[in-house]
């Protein structure tokens, strides 16, 4: 049997090897040697973790309950300890490690228990999440290509039948003209040329002939969905912009008439708010990714051109995905389908449901495709600052939250131009709400309706059914209390049921008319 003296050196030399034990035998001492006052609060707290540590048996985990301002604490009182030559015997090691110290010292709760469940790290079970993910879709593709083989025509992304688009491509190259008639107007009126009143009239006149002038091109020419749609999303951004550069503009007319709450304004947003009417601001609103016109933007002082190849890479891969999920899985799941509304109800669930998980990964790479990869890419090349074109709106707790976080530039014009002036105006706030979604309405069913020739008004009911969707998960969240109640009904609502049914619809619809044509 070893002597005393033996064994407090092997203890010592153990210690001095191994970190945990060191720490605790450190906050053992300085437990014993140092006098907490009483009233310090933080000290108290620090010697109760130290006592815990000292009785217990497991190291501590990533997962322990200890936060890390306590660990620094207890960290810099173990140093304390070494630095003022505290010793450490073995009895501090046979004490703590004894099979009768504790094991079980305070009260925990399961890692997924309800109280637990969002404390803990979800890491392991998200790359889980991720390689299910891979192999059911792998799956699935394998499944598809045996049994349909390759649907992808060569003239999928052009054809000779593209050309007959030639009048939406100049419709498009002529959009700009509007923007600068505009700015001839604001011209007129910085000098006194015209009053108030011609001016608002033109707006009006400029803004209504820049969205019906493509739609009448298109319900001249018989051309495909898809140049249709891309002509009419870019006819709305126009819009849009157009009527956020005229109203900022009247605003700062009147504050310039105003110097009292100009100043305050400026100094309230540490922006100028000199009225300038400058071609330079109005070329650079039009290409910016921005709905919200305003004389200066924030700017990064560079372009990253290596940042912006990495980006544009992206874009490419992301779109032949999105091209080879709409070829492969979408249209032959919609061409075998009955018009949702007609035929056997359990078929139909079938058909959405099957037409639900394609539907879905097409539009979140939509999503990442237009608002991450080309706002981004186009807010590099004019270097302009502020990114911000959507928040966490998977995390969304009510439909509200969604529509608000989705789509920031859109928001931000609907908060600014539209939702304040009703408040402004006398109008209620639930009616400035709905007023804010039957605007956003109209436009769906004109950028999905145009286009299709047709006018049935899905896209404007389906945004409308959007204002129940509102009030019943605000009740869901504030009866529950909870985030996940609304979450599920926003994702199931949204992309299970929603889009596969509009996509059902329409195709139907569309199909019909042709059919109808010929």
């Amino acid at each position: 049997m070893d002597s005393p003296s033996a064994l407090a050196t092997s203890c010592s030399t153990a210690v001095e090897t191994h970190p945990t034990l060191r720490r605790r035998i450190s906050l053992h001492a300085v437990d014993t040697q140092f006098d907490f006052d009483s009233s310090d609060s933080a000290g108290n707290e620090s010697s109760d973790l130290a006592r815990d540590y000292r009785g217990g048996i497991d190291a501590p985990s990533a997962n322990d309950e200890f936060s890390s301002r306590d660990d620094a604490k207890i960290k810099e009182k173990g140093q304390r300890a070494d630095s003022q030559g505290i010793r450490l015997d073995a009895s501090s090691v046979t004490i703590a490690y004894r099979p009768s110290a504790p094991a079980h010292r305070r009260n925990r709760e399961s890692c997924l228990s309800s109280d637990a469940i969002f404390k803990q790290s979800h890491a392991g079970l998200f790359n889980l999440c991720i390689v299910v993910l891979v192999a059911v879709n792998s799956r699935l593709i394998i499944e598809n290509l045996m049994k349909y083989g390759w649907l992808i025509r060569s003239g999928f992304w052009f054809s000779s039948k593209s050309l007959r688009d030639w009048p939406l491509f100049m419709c498009c190259l002529s959009l700009p003209i509007f923007p600068f008639a505009a700015f001839l107007v604001e011209k007129l009126v910085q000098k006194n040329r015209i009053p108030e009143w011609v001016a608002v009239l033109l707006h009006i006149m400029i803004t209504t002939t820049e969205i019906c002038y493509p739609v009448i091109v298109i319900l001249w020419c018989d051309s495909a969905v898809l140049s249709g749609i891309s002509l009419m999303l870019c006819a709305s951004v126009g819009w849009l912009k157009l009527v956020s550069y005229a109203h900022t503009n009247h605003d700062l007319r009147i504050l310039e008439k105003s110097l009292e709450k100009k100043e305050e304004l400026s100094r309230y947003w540490n922006v100028d708010y000199s009225y300038d009417v400058s071609f330079r601001s109005m070329a650079y609103f039009i290409v910016a990714p921005t709905l919200c016109y305003q004389p200066y933007y924030p700017r990064t002082p560079s372009i990253r051109k290596g940042w912006v190849a990495r980006q544009v890479t992206k874009l490419i891969i992301f779109t032949v995905v999105m091209g080879f999920i709409i070829e492969q899985y979408i249209n032959p799941i919609v061409r075998n389908s009955q018009h949702p509304l007609k035929g056997d109800l359990l078929y139909a669930i079938e058909r959405v449901l099957k037409l639900s998980i394609p539907s879905l990964y097409v539009w979140l790479c939509m999503f990442y495709c237009f608002f991450h990869l080309w706002l981004n890419i186009v807010a590099e090349l004019v270097r302009f600052g502020d990114r911000e074109f959507y928040k966490d709106w998977w995390n969304a707790r009510t439909v509200e939250e969604y529509w608000r976080m989705w789509n920031i530039p859109v928001h931000k014009w609907i908060v600014r131009h539209i939702y304040f002036p009703c408040l402004r105006s006398g109008i209620p706030k639930n009616v400035a709400v709905i007023i804010a979604f039957v605007i956003s309405a109209v436009f769906h069913e004109i950028c999905i309706g145009v286009p299709c020739h047709i006018f049935k008004f899905s896209a404007f009911i389906s945004i409308m059914f959007q204002v129940p969707l509102v009030i019943v998960t605000k009740y869901l969240q504030t009866k529950f209390q909870s985030s996940m109640v609304g979450n599920m009904v926003f994702w199931c609502f949204f992309c299970i049921v929603g889009q596969p049914m509009c996509v059902l619809l329409y195709y139907h619809d569309l199909m019909n008319r042709k059919a109808g044509a010929t």
